[in-house]
């Protein structure tokens, strides 16, 4: 792509400048509007600045990954209703060998969970029972909230719908779930075993609870942990600022879950029998089928978007009730941002200067040699912290699949997967380079009576390493 004339050039560089940095620093004090609004932002002034017109701005909103993202969202806000987590957080705890087999299982947890609700909803629901547990049983916090957060992290890898990147490369690809699955399970699962060894080997000290210790009573409903989320926590769009998170908890209470989605209990007949919310568990079992269905037909190979939004409407069916309070917790803010986020980062584009710095690059980022995926690696991490990983992968997919498409169809797809290995996991970097970081972060300090803060200082100690390692060893895994 030439490049554009010098002062649209400017323009669409400032337009940029504004959405990156109230995407990094919401809260700004010289504009304070927050991310979705300062993606609308950018957006707009690349349509006043004359880089786009009207229609391709529509045009560069990807209405596939929207519809994908809110279906994920609402099929989680129903498996959270019919407990998914509370079983899942039960595990912690039963029959538990002591505190190294404990950060084991937050490790395996976290990250299943994640592969399948998305990481951000994972950390949100988890944080403050593997913080009780911790407390009750005189252990330290820190090594157990580093495992939630960086597991969560790396297990949102193995599948498209575990954090919004993936979401952004698979519909872009047209690499199916299973291939994706197929292609990036290898590397999460040795990933997954590298990080929590090394928990185990720079923490062990601190874990002095003999096997038959730990605690196992504490209630996961119980206690006062109020696990009730919204999905409009996931906004998966790394920040560096701890104060956004309140946003995440401002979302998450804007429905009381308890009594909008527990009110008005409709019985209806069906072949001669009453239903009605009192029967939890045929319910719950309706809700663990659909989701299952969902997984199957995705593995499949069938349309992501048109199932995930299927699944959705099939559990909005099945609960037999106005759906507006499920809708209300939708996060519409996070959709806003995809959609201005698109329309920028497509305008940013036509300046031209992300082509010619690729062109410059690309000479030493040959994704069949070893030191050009050392060279993508290293910029994917750079631009992953400092960008955030959702406008990476918008700015780098493309052209590095049509690199990796001169040389095979093959590599096309590995470009594609080394982007969703090395930008997700970037975000265990920093405590500022993911948002589950954050969440964890956030939630912890909060926890009455029990609140710990994970520092910046003693996260890096353990993100750096975690991330090069783990970063290095999934890049020898991925298939192509």
């Amino acid at each position: 792509m030439a490049m554009a004339a010098y002062v649209k050039l400017i323009l669409g560089s400032v337009a940029f400048s504004i959405f990156w940095v109230l995407a990094v620093f919401p809260t700004v004090p010289l504009l304070p509007i927050g991310r979705a609004a300062g993606s609308l932002l950018g957006g707009i002034l690349m349509v006043i600045f004359q880089i786009l017109t009207v229609d391709q701005a529509y045009q560069a909103i990807d209405l596939s990954i929207l519809v994908l993202l809110f279906g994920t969202m609402v099929v989680s806000g129903y498996l959270e209703r019919a407990d998914a987590f509370k079983y899942l957080g039960k595990l912690l705890t039963w029959k538990s060998k002591g505190a190294k087999d404990l950060i084991c299982r937050i490790c395996l947890i976290s990250a299943i969970s994640s592969a399948l609700f998305t990481n951000d909803t994972s950390c949100m629901v988890l944080t403050e029972f593997v913080l009780k547990i911790a407390r009750q049983n005189n252990l330290p916090p820190q090594p157990f909230l580093l495992a939630l957060a960086s597991s969560a992290n790396i297990g949102s890898t193995a599948t498209p719908i575990g954090n919004p990147q993936n979401l952004v490369i698979a519909t872009q690809s047209g690499v199916s779930f299973g291939e994706f699955l197929i292609g990036i399970l290898p590397a999460t699962v040795l990933g997954l075993l590298c990080n929590a060894l090394l928990l185990i080997f720079m923490y062990g000290d601190l874990l002095s609870v003999k096997k038959g210790q730990l605690d196992s009573t504490v209630a996961f409903n119980g206690d006062g942990v109020d696990h009730q989320f919204s999905p409009a926590t996931m906004s998966h769009v790394e920040t560096t600022n701890v104060d956004s998170v309140h946003h995440h908890e401002s979302l998450r209470n804007r429905v009381n879950s308890k009594q909008a989605m527990g009110a008005a209990e409709v019985p209806w007949s069906l072949n001669g029998a009453y239903w009605d919310h009192r029967n939890q568990k045929l319910w719950k079992s309706c809700v663990y089928i659909v989701v299952v269905g969902m997984l199957v037909s995705l593995l499949m190979g069938f349309n992501m978007p048109g199932t995930a939004i299927t699944a959705a409407l099939a559990l909005m069916i099945l609960d037999f009730k106005d759906a507006v309070p499920c809708l209300e917790k939708v996060s519409y803010s996070l959709l806003i941002f995809f959609c201005g986020m698109f329309v920028t980062v497509q305008g940013f584009n036509k300046t031209g200067i992300p082509s010619a710095l690729w062109e410059l690059m690309e000479p030493y980022a040959k994704i069949d040699e070893i030191s050009g995926i050392v060279v993508l690696a290293l910029v994917i991490l750079v631009l992953s912290n400092l960008v955030s990983n959702v406008p990476t992968v918008l700015l780098l997919g493309a052209r590095m699949a049509a690199s990796a498409a001169l040389i095979s169809t093959a590599y096309e797809k590995k470009a594609w997967l080394i982007l969703a290995w090395v930008s997700t996991v970037a975000g265990n970097l920093s405590l500022l380079g993911s948002a589950a970081n954050l969440i964890v972060c956030e939630q912890a300090s909060r926890v009455p009576d029990l609140g710990y803060t994970l520092t910046f200082w003693n996260h890096l100690k353990f993100g750096v390493p975690s991330t090069l390692l783990v970063t290095a060893i999934g890049l020898l895994l991925l298939k192509s």
